[in-house]
């Protein structure tokens, strides 16, 4: 096989978790080029990264729930509004109730955990379709957050602002740059190539073909230098400021839930159900709790989002949430999951959701006006799911088909009759 084959199938459907990914993060690498250029330079400044992770955080973080609700077959219109809704609370138990910072966070989760379960109730045991329960969802929290705030702003105490505005601290000796920031990227960098050699020697350990070496390299050198390269940026910026707190949050949720999704049963059923339900049932796997289970998480994390929205904007109000959950939507598909479940992943989302919050800062900086932004996002996402949709029909490399590629675990042989073709199984990640 050539190089150029090798480099394709490895860095586009090979084997490897982390092979899927790299075809959005090559769009996401031409997109931050492209506008680096445009704006001469302010795109990859210190200060305009650091603001960029700030303001779209809560999104990404809406981007996790999101794939798994998706991946299970269903779509949550409600997100932006139990946000606004978690977040009027917060705020009004801290300045009328006098509650701890923390303990109102944790308030804010529990409000999050029982609007999650009211509305996965109706969808896991009603079996009213999730489009209808969070639509009733999303007009209902947001007459709820105008109701309690009485339409008006209320600001959080200090304290509570560090989720969503604070950073990490100053420590260690005056290098120039931010000690734990770069202590944080040196471990990143220990993590992935710790990952690429464990992925190797699995491989070998169960004598499947290795992954050329040249291409491990590559593949290393390419994660390893992003990381390095974005944690000078983000620990070089001005005094007082460095990797936020709330990408600190970020970053363990995608850990966290990446772990789940692929390499536990109860992520393993996410991804059984969304790709045949009726089947993952008769497997034994329990539909309703894992419909419960995913609408509840979602709720969970929007109400972890918009506290960190108000902790970042300091105060709630009634404008707060809206349009988020079309935001998470788009992170999702452009991040490679189906629309009819079964396929996708957090990392993916991600890489989705930057995609995104390029594009709208890249457009800002430029100084293109607020209703030709929502325009530009609005063709980009359609015209490149459509293209990528066309390209699969004319059978020509699709970037979401190889970046789904390995998650299926056969492919029809044109050749064979469509009669003797065996329904298609969904391959659980793992």
């Amino acid at each position: 096989m050539s190089r150029a084959k090798d480099l394709r199938k490895n860095l586009f459907g090979g084997t490897t978790s982390n092979a899927r990914q790299f075809g959005m993060i090559f769009t996401l690498v031409a997109i931050v080029v492209l506008f680096q250029i445009l704006t001469d330079g302010l795109t990859l400044r210190s200060d305009n990264l650091i603001a960029l992770f700030q303001q779209n955080s809560y999104i990404l973080i809406l981007a996790i729930g999101m794939l798994m609700v998706i991946v299970a077959g269903h779509i949550d219109l409600s997100v932006g509004s139990v946000a606004a809704f978690a977040g009027i609370l917060v705020a009004k138990s801290m300045s009328d109730w006098s509650l701890p910072w923390p303990a109102a966070v944790a308030f804010g989760l529990l409000i999050g955990a029982a609007i999650g379960a009211w509305q996965g109730f109706w969808v896991a045991y009603v079996g009213v379709p999730a489009f209808i329960v969070t639509l009733a969802g999303m007009l209902l929290f947001r007459g709820g957050n105008q109701f309690i705030g009485n339409a008006d702003t209320i600001p959080v105490p200090e304290g509570f602002r560090v989720i969503g505005a604070g950073f990490l601290p100053e420590v260690g000796p005056n290098t120039g740059y931010n000690n734990l920031t770069l202590l944080l990227g040196l471990a990143a960098c220990a993590a992935v190539a710790w990952r690429e050699v464990r992925a190797r020697r699995t491989r070998r350990e169960m004598a499947a073909d290795p992954t050329p070496t040249w291409i491990s390299i590559l593949r290393l050198a390419v994660m390893v230098g992003a990381i390095v390269f974005a944690s000078l940026r983000f620990a070089s910026g001005r005094v007082g400021t460095s990797f936020p707190v709330s990408g600190i949050i970020l970053v363990a949720l995608v850990l966290a839930y990446s772990f789940y999704t692929r390499n536990t049963a109860g992520g393993r059923h996410i991804y059984a159900v969304g790709g045949n339900s009726r089947a993952a049932e008769l497997s034994g796997v329990k539909l309703r709790r894992v419909n419960f289970l995913v609408m509840t998480n979602m709720s969970v994390l929007a109400a972890l989002a918009g506290m960190i929205f108000v902790a970042r904007s300091a105060a709630s109000g009634p404008q707060d949430g809206n349009g988020w959950e079309l935001d998470a939507i788009a992170a999702v598909f452009i991040g490679g999951a189906a629309v009819s479940g079964g396929i996708g992943t957090i990392s993916g989302s991600i890489v989705g959701g930057l995609v995104m919050a390029v594009l709208n800062n890249g457009l800002q900086l430029l100084g293109v006006g607020t209703d030709r932004v929502q325009i530009i996002k609005g063709l980009v996402l359609l015209l490149a799911v459509a293209l990528d949709v066309y390209n699969k029909r004319q059978g020509r490399f699709s970037v979401i088909g190889g970046l789904t590629r390995s998650l299926r675990r056969d492919t029809p042989t044109p050749a064979a009759p469509e009669a003797q073709r065996a329904p298609a199984v969904t391959k659980v990640p793992g």
